[in-house]
């Protein structure tokens, strides 16, 4: 049993790994990459039990985008080090930052008001169908070994003439 183990873990571990590339991808191809910190934040950890995709606390608002409402304090600072991250310059940087923070806070986010986008959600939902049918292929091989072997026994040692063919 420790093989099958094994084999799942080995399975939920890849199919990690590939869905971080394909997120991955899909962020970079949304020209969503600033400073590369949500990108890097991606990071797979196979367990005993499976394995975890682990990410920033910001990262669902990479599909839905930010809503309006209180932003954290110091939020022009941080509108300040995205602009530099994303090489955006102006003539006045700081009234820049203050403006865009103000109009997120009173309006979210351009993708807010847009609609989703799709970085994740699909890629996830197939990953977890994808191990979902592996895991129980492993399975379903593993009854039919076991049905096949256990058949096999009973023809064996069954104690009647007519049940020895």
């Amino acid at each position: 049993m420790e093989g099958i183990k094994d084999e799942i873990i080995g399975i939920v571990g890849d199919s990690l790994q590939e869905l971080r590339k394909r997120i991955i991808a899909n962020h970079e191809a949304a020209g969503q990459v600033a400073s590369g910190r949500t990108r890097d934040s991606l990071k797979v950890e196979s367990t005993e039990d499976g394995g975890i995709l682990w990410g920033r606390q910001a990262f669902g608002v990479l599909e839905t985008g930010r809503k309006p409402g209180k932003v954290p304090k110091g939020f022009s600072d941080i509108i300040l080090q995205w602009m530099e991250d994303k090489g955006i310059t102006v003539e006045y940087p700081k009234s820049f930052a203050y403006l865009v923070a103000r109009k997120i806070a009173n309006e979210g986010t351009s993708l807010y008001r847009s609609g989703k986008i799709d970085i994740y959600s699909t890629d996830m939902e197939n990953t977890i169908k994808e191990i979902m049918n592996r895991v129980v292929g492993i399975f379903d091989t593993e009854v039919k070994h076991i049905n096949l072997n256990f058949s096999a026994c009973l023809l064996y040692t069954s104690k009647r003439p007519r049940d020895r063919t």
